[in-house]
Protein backbone atom coordinates (compact mmCIF):
# COMPACT_ATOMS: atom_id res chain seq x y z
CA UNK A 1 0.00 0.00 0.00
CA UNK A 2 1.31 3.75 -0.89
CA UNK A 3 0.64 4.49 2.89
CA UNK A 4 4.37 1.97 3.39
CA UNK A 5 5.78 4.70 0.83
CA UNK A 6 9.35 5.93 2.19
CA UNK A 7 9.90 9.24 3.83
CA UNK A 8 8.72 12.06 2.19
CA UNK A 9 11.55 13.73 -0.04
CA UNK A 10 10.25 16.38 -1.89
CA UNK A 11 6.82 16.51 -4.28
CA UNK A 12 7.88 14.00 -6.29
CA UNK A 13 5.65 12.77 -9.57
CA UNK A 14 3.94 9.85 -10.29
CA UNK A 15 3.84 10.76 -14.07
CA UNK A 16 -0.19 12.47 -13.34
CA UNK A 17 -0.50 15.96 -13.92
CA UNK A 18 -2.42 15.71 -10.76
CA UNK A 19 -2.21 19.36 -9.59
CA UNK A 20 -4.98 20.72 -11.94
CA UNK A 21 -6.74 18.84 -8.62
CA UNK A 22 -5.18 21.79 -6.29
CA UNK A 23 -7.92 24.32 -6.79
CA UNK A 24 -10.43 24.59 -3.57
CA UNK A 25 -13.12 23.77 -6.28
CA UNK A 26 -12.00 20.86 -7.98
CA UNK A 27 -14.21 17.85 -8.32
CA UNK A 28 -12.76 14.26 -8.04
CA UNK A 29 -15.65 12.12 -8.87
CA UNK A 30 -17.24 14.56 -11.65
CA UNK A 31 -20.58 13.72 -13.01
CA UNK A 32 -21.05 11.62 -9.80
CA UNK A 33 -23.90 12.89 -7.56
CA UNK A 34 -24.93 12.24 -4.06
CA UNK A 35 -26.39 8.25 -3.99
CA UNK A 36 -29.44 8.56 -3.80
CA UNK A 37 -32.37 6.09 -2.48
CA UNK A 38 -34.55 4.27 -5.22
CA UNK A 39 -35.88 1.08 -4.56
CA UNK A 40 -37.39 0.75 -7.47
CA UNK A 41 -34.50 1.30 -9.85
CA UNK A 42 -33.33 -0.99 -12.59
CA UNK A 43 -30.87 -3.75 -12.77
CA UNK A 44 -28.50 -0.66 -15.15
CA UNK A 45 -28.58 1.74 -12.71
CA UNK A 46 -26.04 0.82 -10.19
CA UNK A 47 -25.15 4.17 -8.26
CA UNK A 48 -28.54 3.87 -5.84
CA UNK A 49 -29.39 2.62 -2.72
CA UNK A 50 -32.32 0.11 -3.15
CA UNK A 51 -32.66 -1.46 -0.40
CA UNK A 52 -30.72 1.35 2.41
CA UNK A 53 -32.82 4.43 3.27
CA UNK A 54 -31.12 5.76 6.42
CA UNK A 55 -33.98 7.81 7.39
CA UNK A 56 -36.04 4.32 7.20
CA UNK A 57 -37.39 2.97 10.84
CA UNK A 58 -36.38 -0.40 11.97
CA UNK A 59 -37.36 -1.67 15.49
CA UNK A 60 -37.68 1.82 16.83
CA UNK A 61 -33.91 3.38 15.17
CA UNK A 62 -33.75 4.41 11.46
CA UNK A 63 -31.07 2.41 9.36
CA UNK A 64 -28.84 4.97 9.84
CA UNK A 65 -28.77 4.57 13.71
CA UNK A 66 -28.28 0.71 13.36
CA UNK A 67 -25.81 0.87 10.55
CA UNK A 68 -23.02 3.27 11.49
CA UNK A 69 -20.68 2.96 8.15
CA UNK A 70 -17.67 4.67 7.86
CA UNK A 71 -15.18 4.53 5.20
CA UNK A 72 -11.45 3.74 6.50
CA UNK A 73 -8.67 5.99 4.72
CA UNK A 74 -6.26 3.52 4.45
CA UNK A 75 -8.18 1.12 2.25
CA UNK A 76 -9.72 3.05 0.07
CA UNK A 77 -7.50 6.33 -0.14
CA UNK A 78 -4.17 4.85 0.13
CA UNK A 79 -4.25 1.21 -0.90
CA UNK A 80 -3.31 -0.20 -4.47
CA UNK A 81 -4.97 -2.82 -5.63
CA UNK A 82 -2.29 -5.10 -5.54
CA UNK A 83 -1.76 -8.41 -3.73
CA UNK A 84 1.39 -10.10 -2.72
CA UNK A 85 1.40 -11.51 -6.35
CA UNK A 86 0.55 -8.92 -8.41
CA UNK A 87 0.65 -4.95 -9.21
CA UNK A 88 -1.01 -1.96 -8.34
CA UNK A 89 -4.08 -1.88 -10.07
CA UNK A 90 -5.95 1.32 -8.47
CA UNK A 91 -5.28 4.53 -10.81
CA UNK A 92 -6.64 7.73 -9.00
CA UNK A 93 -5.73 11.22 -11.10
CA UNK A 94 -5.70 13.38 -8.62
CA UNK A 95 -3.09 11.66 -6.68
CA UNK A 96 0.58 11.60 -8.26
CA UNK A 97 1.99 8.54 -6.85
CA UNK A 98 4.24 10.95 -4.31
CA UNK A 99 4.59 11.11 0.02
CA UNK A 100 4.44 15.18 -0.14
CA UNK A 101 2.10 17.26 1.35
CA UNK A 102 0.34 18.77 -1.66
CA UNK A 103 -0.49 15.05 -2.57
CA UNK A 104 -1.96 14.54 0.87
CA UNK A 105 -4.45 17.39 1.10
CA UNK A 106 -5.15 16.29 -2.59
CA UNK A 107 -6.03 12.92 -0.93
CA UNK A 108 -7.81 14.36 1.89
CA UNK A 109 -10.39 16.61 -0.12
CA UNK A 110 -11.01 13.60 -2.39
CA UNK A 111 -11.89 11.67 0.37
CA UNK A 112 -14.41 13.90 1.68
CA UNK A 113 -15.85 14.63 -1.40
CA UNK A 114 -16.59 10.53 -1.61
CA UNK A 115 -17.63 10.60 1.94
CA UNK A 116 -20.70 13.27 1.47
CA UNK A 117 -22.06 11.65 -2.24
CA UNK A 118 -21.68 8.37 -0.75
CA UNK A 119 -23.87 9.46 2.67
CA UNK A 120 -21.71 7.87 5.11
CA UNK A 121 -21.20 9.70 8.70
CA UNK A 122 -18.02 8.38 9.93
CA UNK A 123 -14.20 7.84 8.38
CA UNK A 124 -11.20 6.51 9.97
CA UNK A 125 -7.23 7.05 9.23
CA UNK A 126 -4.08 5.85 10.53
CA UNK A 127 -2.04 8.96 11.32
CA UNK A 128 0.22 8.04 8.26
CA UNK A 129 -2.43 7.54 5.94
CA UNK A 130 -2.90 10.94 6.02
CA UNK A 131 0.17 12.98 6.35
CA UNK A 132 3.63 11.87 5.33
CA UNK A 133 6.58 10.66 7.66
CA UNK A 134 9.23 14.15 7.88
CA UNK A 135 12.94 13.25 8.23
CA UNK A 136 12.60 13.99 11.98
CA UNK A 137 9.91 13.78 14.11
CA UNK A 138 9.30 17.24 14.36
CA UNK A 139 8.78 17.40 10.60
CA UNK A 140 6.30 14.78 11.05
CA UNK A 141 4.30 16.03 13.55
CA UNK A 142 4.39 19.50 11.64
CA UNK A 143 2.85 17.59 8.89
CA UNK A 144 0.14 16.18 10.73
CA UNK A 145 -0.86 19.49 12.22
CA UNK A 146 -1.44 20.81 8.93
CA UNK A 147 -3.30 18.01 7.68
CA UNK A 148 -5.54 18.45 10.44
CA UNK A 149 -5.54 21.84 10.42
CA UNK A 150 -7.64 20.54 6.61
CA UNK A 151 -9.63 17.18 8.27
CA UNK A 152 -10.81 19.78 10.80
CA UNK A 153 -12.39 22.48 8.19
CA UNK A 154 -13.84 19.45 5.94
CA UNK A 155 -15.20 17.51 8.81
CA UNK A 156 -17.07 21.04 10.06
CA UNK A 157 -18.20 21.77 6.15
CA UNK A 158 -19.44 18.09 5.35
CA UNK A 159 -20.69 16.97 9.36
CA UNK A 160 -18.58 13.82 8.59
CA UNK A 161 -17.20 12.85 12.36
CA UNK A 162 -14.43 10.83 13.22
CA UNK A 163 -14.96 7.33 14.48
CA UNK A 164 -11.37 6.70 15.25
CA UNK A 165 -8.32 7.23 14.26
CA UNK A 166 -4.68 5.09 15.17
CA UNK A 167 -1.20 5.17 14.60
CA UNK A 168 0.72 3.60 11.92
CA UNK A 169 3.14 1.37 14.54
CA UNK A 170 3.93 -1.27 12.39
CA UNK A 171 5.31 -0.08 8.31
CA UNK A 172 8.27 1.73 9.20
CA UNK A 173 11.26 -0.54 9.65
CA UNK A 174 11.96 1.01 13.03
CA UNK A 175 9.09 -1.08 14.00
CA UNK A 176 10.20 -4.65 12.37
CA UNK A 177 10.26 -6.24 15.88
CA UNK A 178 7.44 -4.44 17.43
CA UNK A 179 6.63 -0.87 18.76
CA UNK A 180 5.81 -1.32 22.74
CA UNK A 181 7.34 -4.59 22.90
CA UNK A 182 10.55 -3.48 20.50
CA UNK A 183 13.65 -4.91 22.33
CA UNK A 184 15.26 -1.23 21.12
CA UNK A 185 14.29 1.52 24.14
CA UNK A 186 14.49 4.22 21.60
CA UNK A 187 12.03 2.17 19.47
CA UNK A 188 9.67 2.27 22.16
CA UNK A 189 10.56 5.87 23.15
CA UNK A 190 9.27 6.90 19.03
CA UNK A 191 6.60 4.78 19.51
CA UNK A 192 5.07 6.66 22.57
CA UNK A 193 5.88 10.01 20.65
CA UNK A 194 3.29 9.04 18.05
CA UNK A 195 0.72 8.04 19.50
CA UNK A 196 1.00 11.10 22.08
CA UNK A 197 1.16 13.43 19.17
CA UNK A 198 -2.13 11.02 17.27
CA UNK A 199 -4.06 11.25 20.32
CA UNK A 200 -3.73 14.94 20.36
CA UNK A 201 -5.21 14.98 17.10
CA UNK A 202 -7.45 12.61 17.62
CA UNK A 203 -9.08 14.79 20.40
CA UNK A 204 -8.96 17.84 18.32
CA UNK A 205 -10.84 16.02 15.24
CA UNK A 206 -13.48 14.71 17.89
CA UNK A 207 -12.48 11.30 17.38
CA UNK A 208 -15.01 8.39 19.33
CA UNK A 209 -12.34 6.09 19.64
CA UNK A 210 -8.80 5.64 19.53
CA UNK A 211 -7.45 2.02 18.06
CA UNK A 212 -4.64 -0.15 18.92
CA UNK A 213 -3.40 -2.60 16.69
CA UNK A 214 0.00 -4.45 17.52
CA UNK A 215 0.39 -5.82 14.21
CA UNK A 216 4.24 -6.48 14.82
CA UNK A 217 4.16 -6.91 18.70
CA UNK A 218 4.69 -10.76 19.05
CA UNK A 219 7.56 -12.70 18.47
CA UNK A 220 9.46 -14.97 15.52
CA UNK A 221 10.68 -17.32 18.01
CA UNK A 222 11.01 -17.94 21.61
CA UNK A 223 15.19 -18.89 21.33
CA UNK A 224 15.66 -15.12 21.65
CA UNK A 225 12.32 -13.74 23.43
CA UNK A 226 11.66 -12.66 26.96
CA UNK A 227 7.98 -13.14 26.85
CA UNK A 228 6.93 -11.28 30.15
CA UNK A 229 9.34 -8.43 29.74
CA UNK A 230 7.76 -7.75 26.34
CA UNK A 231 4.33 -7.89 27.73
CA UNK A 232 5.59 -6.20 31.16
CA UNK A 233 6.29 -3.35 28.33
CA UNK A 234 3.27 -3.72 26.16
CA UNK A 235 1.66 -3.08 29.62
CA UNK A 236 3.62 0.25 30.41
CA UNK A 237 3.08 1.75 26.96
CA UNK A 238 -0.79 1.11 27.84
CA UNK A 239 -0.43 2.25 30.85
CA UNK A 240 1.15 5.93 29.39
CA UNK A 241 -1.23 6.47 26.24
CA UNK A 242 -4.62 5.80 29.49
CA UNK A 243 -2.80 8.51 31.32
CA UNK A 244 -2.24 10.77 28.64
CA UNK A 245 -5.80 10.29 27.48
CA UNK A 246 -7.35 12.25 31.03
CA UNK A 247 -4.22 14.30 31.03
CA UNK A 248 -5.09 16.24 27.93
CA UNK A 249 -9.08 15.49 28.32
CA UNK A 250 -9.52 13.02 25.42
CA UNK A 251 -13.09 11.31 26.32
CA UNK A 252 -12.83 8.54 23.62
CA UNK A 253 -12.89 5.04 24.07
CA UNK A 254 -9.29 3.44 24.29
CA UNK A 255 -10.07 0.43 21.66
CA UNK A 256 -7.37 -2.89 21.47
CA UNK A 257 -7.90 -4.59 18.12
CA UNK A 258 -7.17 -8.59 18.14
CA UNK A 259 -6.11 -9.79 14.98
CA UNK A 260 -3.91 -12.98 14.65
CA UNK A 261 -1.31 -13.56 12.14
CA UNK A 262 -1.35 -10.37 10.31
CA UNK A 263 1.71 -9.80 9.88
CA UNK A 264 3.22 -11.20 13.06
CA UNK A 265 2.93 -15.08 13.38
CA UNK A 266 2.61 -15.69 17.05
CA UNK A 267 1.04 -11.90 18.03
CA UNK A 268 0.55 -10.53 21.33
CA UNK A 269 -3.26 -9.79 20.90
CA UNK A 270 -3.97 -12.94 18.77
CA UNK A 271 -7.67 -12.52 19.75
CA UNK A 272 -10.30 -11.25 22.20
CA UNK A 273 -9.65 -13.86 25.25
CA UNK A 274 -5.81 -13.10 24.96
CA UNK A 275 -6.46 -9.39 24.91
CA UNK A 276 -8.87 -9.55 27.80
CA UNK A 277 -6.70 -12.10 29.55
CA UNK A 278 -3.67 -9.56 29.01
CA UNK A 279 -5.69 -6.50 30.50
CA UNK A 280 -6.95 -7.75 33.45
CA UNK A 281 -2.98 -9.39 34.71
CA UNK A 282 -2.09 -6.03 34.33
CA UNK A 283 -5.00 -4.24 35.66
CA UNK A 284 -5.95 -2.36 32.64
CA UNK A 285 -9.20 -4.03 32.06
CA UNK A 286 -11.42 -1.09 32.89
CA UNK A 287 -8.91 1.52 31.05
CA UNK A 288 -9.25 -0.21 27.58
CA UNK A 289 -12.05 -2.12 25.38
CA UNK A 290 -11.60 -4.41 22.48
CA UNK A 291 -12.57 -3.71 19.31
CA UNK A 292 -13.73 -6.85 17.41
CA UNK A 293 -13.35 -7.09 13.71
CA UNK A 294 -15.37 -10.25 12.52
CA UNK A 295 -13.35 -10.78 9.50
CA UNK A 296 -9.96 -10.98 11.97
CA UNK A 297 -11.75 -14.19 13.03
CA UNK A 298 -10.71 -15.61 9.43
CA UNK A 299 -6.94 -15.06 10.09
CA UNK A 300 -6.65 -17.66 12.56
CA UNK A 301 -5.09 -20.48 9.88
Amino acid sequence: MSSFAPESKGTGSGGSDASVYDADDAEFFPGVKKIAVDPSAGRDNTLVFKHYNPSEKVHGRTMEEWLRFSVCFWHTFRGTGADPFGFPTLVRPWDDGSNSMANARRRLRAAFEFFTKLGVKYWTFHDRDISPEGATLEETNRNLDEIADLALKLQQTTGVKLLWATSNLFAHPRYMNGAASSPEAHVFAYGAAQVKKCMEVAKRLGAENFVFWGGREGYHTLLNTDIRKEQNHMAEFFRMAAAYKKKIGFTGTLLIEPKPKEPSKHQYDYDAMTVIAFLRTYGLENEYKASINNLASRFSW
